[in-house]
């Protein structure tokens, strides 16, 4: 028969492999949203596993009725945009002559920036800085100190390195400045690595709730994880009346705070996953 595929022992182990791994991601996930749906009854007696006991949306009503949960909502959509936007700036602008073997002090450069791998200068001088600049209680206390990430940097570097040289040549001989190259070439070409990067920091900051909790003194201005670590820790100490009131499983709550938080990020990843398909060789010129 005509394109038929022969079974091998390694296709067979791949695919185990590959079964146990989505297996091991994806419990997780759906025992959570089970959790946060299923009848209070079934919660507390052990019954969830997979799927939901019966349909309960207590837990979902109960932890937005709390009016920290909109204005959290929103501080953590600008505090990511606007700190997504600025590493993907920062980074595709440092990126560009680390990639020029031309470049003086390349290689000095790329140590030093790999050096803040391995050494750190901790939280307690990084946290006087931003004192010393006035930045806290802003959100360029959150975007500003992560303006760049190391790896994410390297990746960005080694795609342009991978880019055909042609193309700046011709910029070059056609009078564009290196300005000009970057901004209408090869970024415009680089969208798969950047969309790559983009999601790391997007999940970054998406996810944050250390440093928020250091630089921000003003409630009114905490992201969403921040705000649900509160309602985790002190509901069950110093408001324990929600759970009573609601007569909701205290896992129940929990796991409902955190479907909530996921959510933004599981329906931004489709939209990316198209440019990871790509390959990093993606737009540059072949030939």
């Amino acid at each position: 028969m005509v394109g038929s595929r022969k079974i091998t022992l390694f296709t067979v182990v791949n695919a185990l492999v590959l079964s146990v791994i989505a297996i091991a991601t994806l419990y997780p996930v759906l025992y959570i949203l089970a959790v946060s749906l299923s009848d209070t009854s079934a919660v507390i007696q052990g019954k969830v596993f997979l799927f939901p006991k019966g349909l309960n949306l207590d837990a979902y009503r109960e932890v937005l009725k709390n009016d920290k949960i909109p204005r959290a909502y929103l501080n953590s959509v600008y505090y990511t945009a606007l700190g997504t936007f600025i590493n993907l700036l920062f980074t595709a602008i440092a990126a560009y002559p680390l990639s020029q073997r031309t470049f003086f002090g390349r290689k000095f450069f790329m140590l030093m920036i790999v050096m803040t791998m391995f050494f750190n200068a901790g939280i307690i001088p990084t946290y006087m800085v931003v004192q010393q600049l006035g930045l806290l209680d802003t959100v360029w206390a959150l975007a500003l100190p992560n303006a760049i990430w190391t790896m994410e940097l390297i990746i960005l570097k080694s795609f342009y390195e991978n880019m055909s040289s042609q193309i700046r040549e011709a910029a070059v001989i056609d009078g564009a400045s290196d300005y000009r190259i970057l901004f209408s070439i090869v970024i415009p070409l680089s969208k798969p690595a950047l969309a790559s990067i983009g999601l790391f920091y997007f999940m970054g900051h998406w996810n944050s709730f250390f440093l928020p909790m250091i630089y921000l003194s003003d409630k009114d201005m905490y992201p969403l994880q921040v705000v649900l670590r509160d309602m985790l820790i002190y509901n069950a100490e110093n408001d324990a009346g929600l759970v009573d009131r609601a007569a909701l499983a205290p896992q129940a709550m929990k796991n409902a705070t955190i479907v909530l938080s996921m959510i933004p990020v599981l329906l931004m990843y489709p939209f990316a996953q198209k440019y990871f398909a790509k390959g990093v060789m993606l737009g540059s010129e072949k030939g």
